[in-house]
């Protein structure tokens, strides 16, 4: 009697379950990986606002600091000159509000500004909150921020 070619049912049980050991312990990195990559774009975007809000407060003196996000941002080609609605400072994804799993929001006072990121699924997409006003340092908390204020931890 000739041997059948081929895996048995018990060799392929088998390699299934390596394959399941292995993305078991693949994924949770993975995901953890992917927190803190949308963490470390939330604190870049938000040290970009914060330049661009400088630039906006220098350009436009008369104006001050930005009203919101989408007054920072614009579609600029070459045939377009930057204004103060639309200064053409930060890219569009960012003016939009929403970025690597954070939503932003920026609000003018008078000679002062306040910026803050929040994750758009807490403990999904983000674990901390982070803010920024005019002394450009980006603080964060792991509760939502109501107040950026000198009580919030700075990121050095």
């Amino acid at each position: 009697m000739r041997r059948a070619k081929g895996f048995s049912l018990i060799e392929l049980l088998i390699v299934v379950a390596i394959i399941l050991i292995i993305a078991g312990i693949a994924i949770p990195s993975y995901l953890r990986a992917r927190l803190t990559a949308n963490e470390s774009s939330a604190v870049a975007s938000i040290r970009t606002i914060n330049t661009a809000m400088i630039s906006y407060n220098s350009s436009y003196p008369t104006v001050g600091f930005a009203a919101n996000l989408s007054t920072l941002g614009g579609i600029c080609t070459g045939s377009v000159t930057p204004t103060s609605a639309t200064a053409c400072l930060i890219d569009t994804k960012l003016a939009s509000g929403t970025k690597s799993g954070y939503t932003f929001t920026a609000v003018a006072a008078t000679g002062s500004y306040t910026t803050y990121a929040n994750p758009v699924s807490p403990n999904n997409t983000g674990v901390r909150y982070f803010c920024s006003y005019d002394d450009a340092v980006v603080r964060f908390s792991m509760a939502t921020i109501t107040t950026c204020d000198g009580t919030v931890g700075a990121i050095q």
